[in-house]
């Protein structure tokens, strides 16, 4: 089956609601009567992707976990920009995955505003 990057195929080109499949040969539209080959629409595939924060934010449900985000404190280190050449850098750090696991540093330079992290 192919991936259909056009994804109303299975709705009315006329007024937008989802086609019925009444007959063998064609879609139809339920509410203005437009119909639609069944050739048209046989072996495209959809897909369709659902998080959890997706049914969380349309139930009007609060997170279970609310993050804060840490204070960023920038700093310098005496280390040089791989792309100006600039002797000094602007550091922060961030624990971005789990506990057991080193954290990541943010780099950026004052002067080019080149930006890089390393994992720690």
């Amino acid at each position: 089956m192919s991936f259909c990057h056009a994804r109303d195929f299975l709705f009315c080109s006329m007024c937008g609601t989802l086609l019925s499949f009444d007959s063998l040969h064609f879609a139809s539209c339920p509410l203005c009567g437009f119909k639609r080959a069944a050739g048209d629409i046989e072996g495209r595939e959809t897909r369709y992707t659902i998080t959890a924060e997706d049914i969380r934010r349309e139930l009007k449900i609060e997170p279970f976990v609310i993050l804060e985000s840490a204070p960023v404190d920038d700093e310098a280190v005496n280390e040089e920009c791989p792309q100006c050449h600039h002797p000094q850098l602007e550091y922060y750090t961030k624990q971005l995955r789990s506990a057991d696991e080193g954290q990541t540093v943010f780099y950026e330079c004052p002067q080019c505003r080149h930006k890089f992290s390393i994992n720690t």
